[in-house]
């Protein structure tokens, strides 16, 4: 039976981590993790995904992948069932409300944003909106953020970025490709790199 205390003994650093999964649309980036999960290029397990929008197709993704889900908007039941599923990281993956960290899971909550952060942060600013302006201010380049959750939208500790070029003939679909295209090798990469420092850190 997992611990309800992320990290508690030295042989769950050992293995994988336990994800929980946080969406608000199509889940994409949770179908990336999954399959490099599958192919084992990821060293990890997913146990629940947790969506804020019951019409969410993450939902049905996560089903199809047999993973435990649900549509929770109260974030006290969003932590409990977090830890009811003895997850070690919680990773949000296109999910749009602010969540504030429970105590426990301080350093251990990601968050991918499609941006070089602090540009292009902040309240409001995802999806479509980032790449807009992205191209309305002509930037050279962009791409995404992999940074530690706090309890304000885009402000935490970066863990890591991956940059990409940004072209005269770009709309913000065809940038909106090019930046989720990095977002599919830098999430995987910052929740390997996230997870050793925290196996690493003492309790």
């Amino acid at each position: 039976m997992p611990s309800s205390v992320p990290g508690a003994t030295a042989a769950r650093h050992e293995v994988r981590p336990r994800l929980a999964v946080l969406l608000s649309g199509g889940g994409r980036t949770l179908v990336n993790l999954v399959g490099r999960i599958r192919q084992g290029r990821l060293a990890a397990e997913i146990v629940c995904v947790i969506a804020d929008r019951p019409q969410a197709l993450g939902l049905v993704r996560a089903q199809e992948a047999g993973i435990d889900h649900e549509c929770l908007r109260d974030n006290a039941a969003i932590w409990e069932r977090i830890r009811r599923a003895g997850a070690d990281m919680v990773l949000l993956c296109g999910y749009l409300r602010l969540l504030p960290i429970d105590p426990q899971f301080v350093g251990r909550v990601l968050n991918i944003h499609p941006s070089l952060l602090p540009a292009y942060g902040g309240k409001g600013m995802h999806g479509h909106h980032v790449h807009e302006a992205v191209l309305a201010a002509r930037e050279s380049e962009s791409g995404c953020t992999v940074h530690q959750c706090t309890d304000e939208y885009d402000r935490g500790p970066i863990v890591l970025q991956q940059r990409v070029p940004v072209l005269p003939i770009d709309t913000p679909d065809t940038l909106a490709a090019r930046v989720f295209a990095a977002e599919c090798e830098a999430y995987p990469q910052a929740i390997e790199s996230r997870w050793r420092e925290l196996a690493a850190s003492p309790r």
